[in-house]
């Protein structure tokens, strides 16, 4: 197995008992790398109690401290999206109250050619289609998926050779779900009979984004507005956006995309305002709020976009110091 360069020293693990995360559990234990674990019960299988109680005893047992969260999660065409909201927003909860400085998942490598599956079905370009990374800066946490070079029948026999307890989930073979559709249909088969080839060719097409030089780095940020140069390739442009949203919690679909180019100023989720002009790009929070008419005449003066004006005003960001940049 490979060894894990993690260098932090508050680091967070996702569990659910499954193949994956409990041979990454190990395999953290192994290279004594400091990390608690955190579950969460959908409340949708009676088998979830015992995979709950699977994650206290090794927490006690390996002196970890376990975080529960309890959720009443229906069984409906959403029910992958609410569970993630919900996994995520109680990982974030953690990270923010206990200072951990690393959200660690245990995607593998089926998991990623399934994702570049589901992407490339949808008309998605080359960022999107490799979207699980390994490393992933998100605004207060890194989020790191250390085991993206290892397939899940890699980890299974690691397991079973050292005869570790792990638990399998159901709802992994029901194919009404998209994710278990593209797994057992597509990227499973595949992983088993070219999964050296698969390795190098995403290496090689991860090389290849690197190629393409984009500055992902704002130009101004001040609390959670930032602002960056804009390309003239709009490509490129929704490239940093997509990147950008991305690390604040959002996926954008392909009509959000589309919709941001066509209207280059869009609220996305009632949560985020994105504009661009010809040289700028603007996100922030979005939020509404009364303003004061003398500000709202210096932000059009300074042609600051409409959408993200209420935001500033709301932060008291300083206007000159924005439009300097």
């Amino acid at each position: 197995m490979t060894q894990f360069n993690i260098t932090t020293k508050k680091n967070l693990l996702a569990f659910s008992g499954g193949i994956d995360s409990t041979a990454l559990f190990f395999l953290l234990l192994e290279q004594n790398i400091p990390f608690d674990i955190a579950i969460v019960d959908y409340n949708v299988r009676a088998q979830s109690k015992e995979e709950v109680n699977y994650a206290k005893k090794l927490a006690k047992k390996y002196n970890k401290h376990c975080f529960i969260k309890s959720a009443t999660l229906s069984n409906n065409k959403n029910f992958e999206k609410n569970a993630r909201d919900i996994r995520y927003n109680f990982f974030e909860e953690i990270i923010q109250e206990h200072a951990y400085e690393t959200l660690i998942t245990a995607h593998q490598l089926n998991d990623k050619l399934e994702w570049f599956l589901m992407q490339l079905s949808r008309g998605a370009g080359l960022v999107e289609i490799l979207g699980l990374e390994k490393y992933e800066n998100k605004s207060k946490y890194t989020l790191l998926r250390p085991l993206l070079e290892i397939s899940k029948e890699e980890l299974q026999n690691y397991l079973d050779n050292k005869q570790i307890k792990y638990y399998l989930d159901e709802t992994n073979i029901d194919t009404n779900y998209t994710r278990n559709h593209f797994r057992h249909n597509f990227s499973d088969i595949f992983i088993k009979n070219y999964q050296e080839g698969v390795k190098k060719s995403f290496e090689y097409l991860s090389h290849d984004i690197d190629s393409l030089q984009i500055n992902y780095e704002p130009i101004f940020q001040e609390k959670e507005l930032q602002v960056f140069d804009k390309p003239n390739d709009l490509n490129l442009v929704i490239r940093i956006i997509d990147k950008n949203v991305k690390q604040r919690g959002i996926l954008l679909s392909n009509s959000q995309r589309n919709e941001i180019i066509k209207q280059q100023e869009l609220v996305i989720s009632h949560k985020l305002a994105i504009s661009f002009s010809s040289s700028k790009i603007w996100i922030s929070p979005y939020v509404k709020e009364s303003m004061d008419k003398r500000f709202k005449e210096k932000c059009r003066v300074l042609k600051i976009p409409k959408n993200v004006r209420c935001y500033l005003y709301k932060q008291d960001i300083n206007l000159e110091n924005l439009t300097m940049q």
